[in-house]
């Protein structure tokens, strides 16, 4: 049986629509936290058989934060990450884990900034990507619109390491979802959240999206996924179901 391995760092940011599309086709989920102090997975050697897909989620810390005492699991993390990319074997990384997948395979994340002179900006809410390629030349992107509504909540940016295939970016963060090989993914927005999982992100970091969008922030979010709810619900669904695919391929690989 397949397994897919989650990485969780925060309570409220789970697997969501990934684990229920995992089950779906019949795979195992286990998610694993280390910032409880679980230990995380032991790497397998380049060349040995595994049926375990990798997902490595976000949370409020960030590439800046390694060597901080207050998150000592993080820089083993960044070596698993590491090691399961140089075995070519499946590894998904969503916000804080494509960050951490692009700084271990030499890129890295930085503040991200707009403008002239540059200035912090945080990218939070409701907002479009658009793929920079064709489905004919990326699989993963078959059945998806040239645009696609996701939600954004970040305030860094990724920078790319060499080799990575960059596949979607958005009006004021280029670097929205890329390719490593064919094992490896990262997408800087989340598919995962569902209606019910986006109220506890909007409570508990009530004050991060007021910072961004201002005083009515909480409520426009609200509002557009009530609104955009059907959309971007079968967007999410068909990518995470291309995603899932091609990881299950290197499986068999």
């Amino acid at each position: 049986m397949s397994e897919l391995l989650v990485i969780q760092h925060l309570d409220r940011e789970g697997p969501g629509r990934f684990a229920g599309a995992a089950r779906a086709r019949g795979w195992q989920v286990s998610v694993c936290r280390p910032d409880r102090g679980e230990a995380l997975p032991a790497a397998t050697p380049t060349g040995t058989p595994t049926d375990q897909v990798l997902l490595v989620l976000g949370g409020p810390m960030g590439v800046a934060d390694l060597g901080n005492d207050a998150f000592p699991w993080l820089e083993a993390e960044l070596e698993l990450i590491r090691q399961r990319v140089e075995a070519q074997q499946p590894v998904l990384g969503i916000c804080l884990g494509a960050q951490l997948l692009a700084r271990a395979m030499g890129g890295d994340a930085v503040p991200l900034e707009v403008g002239e002179p540059p200035r912090p900006l945080r990218e939070v809410g409701w907002g479009a990507v658009t793929w920079t390629t064709t489905a004919e030349q990326e699989a993963v992107l078959q059945g998806l619109a040239a645009s696609e509504l996701v939600l954004h909540w970040h305030g860094d940016r990724i920078v790319l390491p060499p080799g990575a295939t960059l596949l979607a970016s958005s009006l004021h963060c280029v670097e929205q979802m890329f390719r490593i090989g064919r094992h490896a993914w990262g997408l800087q927005f989340h598919l995962e959240v569902t209606p019910e999982l986006l109220e506890p992100w909007l409570l508990q970091d009530r004050a991060y999206v007021i910072e961004a969008l201002g005083a009515d922030g909480v409520e426009r979010i609200r509002r557009g996924g009530r609104h955009w709810q059907a959309s971007t619900e079968r967007s999410a669904t068909l990518l995470i179901e291309n995603l899932l695919s091609a990881l299950e391929a290197c499986l068999r690989r």
